[in-house]
Formats: structure tokens, C-alpha cells, sequence
């Protein structure tokens, strides 16, 4: 079993003696900046000056410099920013700014583990990665609770990186629920592998595809959306509860028997063989390689699947359905890669 590090685990000292930088002001930017704040911690936030990110920075009350001279400033940089474009900004703003016993802290292996970011051996590296999106670490902090986080060290030049950034966990609310302890080759690959054959991947092709198959057979696609799409959530609910037995218990005993013994016909060894070789793409740097290439191509393919899906009848039924229900907020996805 993976250690496992709580509220008592953390000296939040560690954090609070030292200047922090978050280079980022998305979803987990914001919310480890306003945590950290919150906490009683030093810390800035890395943005281009006149940017509306940095004018939504200050409306919270958090300071904010230009990201250069934020990692100049700060001894402890959290890099907050995308996967495809950290590299850039670590050479063109990061590495000619980082002294001696700095912290570099990541919410993701992806570009270290990668080789794509190659910190100098003066450095501490390490990696604190709550398991939830920012808007819920934030509320969850808010609320006197916290979101389950990740702990990693990359590179340990001080012979302190793991207190310093289990102590960034504790200051962000992780150690309220627990964090644990990995390595930044499992983090990155189990993340990545999660996120395409289910979490996403999985996920997304099999909603349309059955949806597909039910309107292709006549039925309306209203019907459709709430059998494939919108009561997914009442069974991950379920799932995140309790775990496969709980959700099966929740459930009648007649998709309980079409759960075991038709599920197996859908996700099948031919199946898993393609996890396995979506996994093996992954750990060989083919993945990462393959999507790094299309960023830098302009993400041609990325941003033609974002029309496509847009199109979708999937999309066209549920954006109507949606606007019947006055529970949601419509969510409107813009092309930021």
C-alpha cells in the first residue's frame, strides 16, 4: 500500500516561510493561489500584466507579477499552466530565473517525467497533484474539507523536497483527506492511461456510439440522450460512493444482470488488448511525443474533433434538453489550446 500523509504529517511552517510563485490562473491556478492565501502563505501569481486573468487575480485579492519576474521573486514555483505549453515557458521564462534551493512543484509529471523539462541538479523538483478539478479544491478548502492529492519526488537537492511539498499540500487542503505518496512516472502514466480508455476516451465514444445505435433504430433521440448520456451521472454517483458493489446494490436486480452479463460482451478481450496497447503507447513516449507534434502544428486534429462533436446529435439533443432543466447552467467550451 502507498504511504498515505494527513493533517499531522505536515509541518505548514515549511510553506509559510517561503515565497510562493503560481505561474497559472486556470482551474487549479486559481484555486491553489486562493488556498494558499488563505493560509496564510506568500504568494504570488505569474501573469502577463494586463491579461484578463490577471485583472480577474487582483479582483481576488491576490497579487500579481509579470511570470518572470514571479519565479525571480518567489523560492517555491508551482507550474500551473498546460501540459503542451510548459516547456516553452520554462525555457523562455522559468529556467534563466531559478536560483540555487528554489522548489519547482508540479500538479503533473507529464513534461518532467518526459524529458521535456530538464531542471538543473541545484533544484528541488517535486509534484503535488490534487486528484480533483480546481473549482472543487477550492470549495471543498472553503468548506473546511479537502481533495485527496498526489506527493512526489523528482529531484531532492535540499534533502527537504518531500516536507516542503507535503507541507504545499497541507497549505492547498490535501492533507485534510489525505495524500499519497507516488512517483512522477505512476502519476503520469496512470493519469494519461485513465483519461483515454475511460475517464474520457472510454467514456465520450461509448456515449455516442450508443447513441447512434438507438437512434439509428428509430427511437427518439430524447429518449437516447437520458438512457446513454444524462443518467451516466447517477451511476458514476454511485461508483464514487461505494465502488462496483455498491452501485450494482443501488441498482435493480434486472441491470444488475444486464450489467454482468452483457457488460463483459461490450468491454471484451479484444477490449483490453487495446487498453494494453494504449498503455504501452503511453509509457514509450509515443502519446506524449505524437501530442506534442500536433500542438505545435497548431492542433489541427484536436480542433476539428471539437467541431465535430459540436455537431453532434448527441450535443443538438442535449443542448435543448439541458435548457429545460433550470438545476443547470449551460456550459460553453472555447478553444484555448
Amino acid at each position: 500500500m502507498p504511504t498515505m500523509y494527513y493533517e499531522g504529517d505536515a509541518d505548514p511552517t515549511l510553506i509559510s516561510s517561503r515565497k510562493v510563485a503560481v505561474i497559472g490562473f486556470g482551474s487549479q491556478g486559481h484555486a491553489h493561489a486562493m488556498n494558499l492565501k488563505d493560509s496564510g502563505v506568500d504568494v504570488v501569481v505569474g501573469l502577463r500584466p494586463g491579461s484578463r486573468r490577471a485583472e480577474r487575480a487582483t479582483e481576488f485579492g491576490l497579487r500579481v507579477m509579470d511570470p518572470a519576474d514571479a519565479v525571480a521573486w518567489a523560492d517555491v514555483i508551482m507550474v500551473l499552466v498546460p501540459d503542451q505549453v510548459q516547456a516553452d515557458l520554462y525555457e523562455s521564462v522559468i529556467a534563466t530565473h531559478l536560483d540555487p534551493g528554489d522548489v519547482l512543484l508540479f500538479a503533473h509529471g507529464f513534461n518532467v517525467h518526459f524529458g521535456y523539462i530538464a531542471p538543473p541538479a541545484d533544484v528541488d523538483v517535486a509534484m503535488v497533484a490534487p486528484k480533483g478539478p480546481g473549482h472543487l479544491v477550492r470549495r471543498q478548502y472553503v468548506e473546511g474539507s479537502g481533495v485527496p492529492a498526489l506527493v512526489a519526488v523528482h529531484q531532492n537537492a535540499s534533502g527537504a523536497a518531500h516536507a516542503i511539498a507535503l507541507s504545499y499540500a497541507h497549505a492547498i487542503g490535501g492533507t485534510r483527506a489525505g495524500v499519497i505518496e507516488t512517483t512522477f512516472k505512476d502519476e503520469t502514466e496512470t493519469d494519461l492511461f485513465g483519461e483515454q480508455v475511460i475517464l474520457c476516451g472510454g467514456i465520450d465514444s461509448m456515449v455516442r456510439s450508443a447513441f447512434e445505435v438507438l437512434t439509428e433504430a428509430g427511437y427518439p433521440a430524447e429518449m437516447a440522450y437520458f438512457e446513454v448520456l444524462h443518467e451516466l451521472k447517477l451511476i458514476v454517483d454511485l461508483l464514487f460512493e461505494g465502488g462496483i458493489a455498491w452501485m450494482r446494490h443501488s441498482v435493480s436486480d434486472t441491470a444488475e444482470y444486464g450489467d454482468i452479463t452483457r457488460g463483459p460482451r461490450i468491454v471484451n478481450d479484444e477490449t483490453k488488448a487495446e487498453m494494453r496497447a494504449i498503455l504501452e503507447e503511453i509509457q514509450s513516449g509515443q502519446f506524449a511525443a505524437e501530442w506534442m507534434d500536433e500542438y505545435r502544428a497548431g492542433a489541427p486534429n484536436l480542433l476539428a474533433a471539437r467541431a465535430a462533436v459540436a455537431d453532434h446529435a448527441v450535443e443538438q439533443v442535449g443542448r435543448d434538453l439541458r435548457a429545460m432543466m433550470p438545476f443547470l447552467v449551460e456550459k460553453i467550451p472555447a478553444d484555448d489550446v
